[in-house]
């Protein structure tokens, strides 16, 4: 009726709003989620740098398993007062209102496990529930739950190139109030969870101290000078190159360093395989997509989309197996690199990665090797490109790479691996809070 579209704020008459409305559980009691919460903001809109200059900023591709990542890339060089209004509290829980449809929804729970000052961009809500109602914990696991991505997912307006969620919708999604004592048994795993993912975390800059250790760069800062003189001869006429960026004289530093390393050294495209064959998925069979937002702060791959072939994007094309490396090639998310994991054996991520592998060095000291400061700087030396900024396979294989000594790999998989397995730890107690939220809902 004409009267029922009237009440909603956003007056919808889409049908799918309404052919898809919940149905709710007669055992529960429920309350908007607007007349549960203190507060509700956006982020601030302003634009990024990754010099780290100003406040780290929280951006929708640093939610992962209902927690914000424990890094962020980006920083924001805003003034101490513009931070007072956006500072990033204990238990916030953020949500993300535009993207793409699968990722519009997205929600995180922000825990303050250090002294670090962090803020959120604009695409970003901040809820804050009243916690003698429901918990942070639980409004975020509500909000990954199939009931509660159900009533975000009707609510979105979608266009071309983006879906947007308004706020003020979101506040009329109904939840149910369950029990305190379950909330807090839910609250007690996200907490949990977030202490082994604290331990992972150290565990895995263990792993990059023993690499820089090794390599004598633990510590060591390259020249930052503003000028470096260069014949014609050894500028373009050898490398192509005119961009004054590419011959910062701090680039030279870490490949002069490298070459020196005790065990020797070698372009990466000697010690590597990249993989660049093009694999064409099947219309009908089903796949695990990797894209650039599944990839965590920590070298993890944090979830996939599953699609059958027909239905993947045309950049998906890249076949990937257990123990391969995936490196973003796009500048402005070189650091997204991954190690594949039995989980996404013979998944297809996109052609923005390449697929690097090695008989020479393991894949858990060649993850630890491409996030580290040394290589991403050589990443990004090697960028090139307008519309797109990106490093090509020819500059990516002449990178010069340590050949790490063979024990000191094998100190650095244990982390790594250590660090594995607590991440897994953390998401599957996630994931059971997630189940406990969705059984009640359904059971009461």
């Amino acid at each position: 009726m004409l009267s029922e579209t009237i009440k909603n704020k956003d007056f919808r008459v889409d049908s799918q709003f309404y052919t898809k409305a919940p149905i709710k559980n007669p055992r529960l009691m429920y309350s908007k989620i607007g007349d549960i919460i203190h507060s509700s903001q956006y982020g601030i809109s302003i634009e990024m740098n990754e010099d780290k200059k100003g406040y780290p900023i929280y951006r929708m591709n640093e939610l992962h398993d209902m927690l914000c990542d424990l890094d962020v890339n980006k920083f924001a060089a805003i003034s101490s007062e513009e931070y007072k209004r956006f500072a990033l509290k204990n238990c916030d829980v953020l949500f993300n209102r535009t993207n793409s449809f699968e990722w519009v929804g997205r929600t995180g729970i922000y825990y303050q496990n250090d002294d670090i000052e962090r803020t959120f961009a604009s695409y970003l809500v901040r809820f804050n529930p009243i916690e003698s109602i429901i918990l942070p914990e639980y409004l975020c696991a509500f909000l990954n739950t199939r009931q509660g991505i159900n009533e975000i997912k009707r609510r979105a307006r979608q266009s071309i190139n983006q879906t947007n969620v308004n706020p003020e919708e979101v506040k009329e999604i109904e939840i149910p109030i369950l029990d305190m004592d379950l909330q807090k048994e839910i609250k007690q795993h996200f907490e949990i969870a977030n202490f082994k993912r604290v331990q992972s975390l150290k565990l895995y800059r263990e792993a990059e101290i023993q690499l820089l250790s090794e390599l004598g760069l633990k510590g060591w800062q390259p020249c930052n000078n503003s000028v470096n003189i260069k014949q014609l001869k050894e500028s373009f006429l050898a490398s192509g190159r005119l961009d004054a960026e590419y011959y910062q004289s701090k680039y030279e530093d870490y490949t002069s360093f490298i070459r020196k390393y005790m065990n020797g050294a070698d372009a990466l495209g000697n010690i590597c395989t990249l993989n660049e064959k093009n694999f064409n998925p099947v219309d009908n069979s089903e796949y695990k997509y990797i894209e650039l937002s599944n990839i965590g702060n920590s070298g993890e791959i944090t979830g996939c989309t599953t699609s059958i072939g027909a239905e993947l994007p045309s950049r998906a094309r890249r076949l990937v197996h257990t123990n391969d490396v995936i490196v973003s090639s796009i500048e402005g998310s070189l650091q997204s690199v991954a190690l594949v994991t039995d989980e996404y054996d013979k998944a297809i991520c996109s052609t923005g990665f390449y697929v690097i592998n090695s008989k020479n060095i393991n894949p858990e000291t060649l993850l630890v090797l491409f996030k580290s400061e040394p290589m991403q700087n050589l990443l990004k030396q090697g960028c090139s490109g307008t519309i797109l900024t990106a490093i090509g396979k020819t500059e990516l294989s002449n990178i010069v790479i340590p050949k790490i000594r063979k024990e000191v790999q094998i100190k650095i998989a244990d982390y790594v691996q250590q660090s594995i397995s607590l991440r897994n730890e953390a998401k599957q107690l996630l994931n059971e809070a997630k189940v406990m939220v969705e059984r009640e809902i359904e059971k009461g």
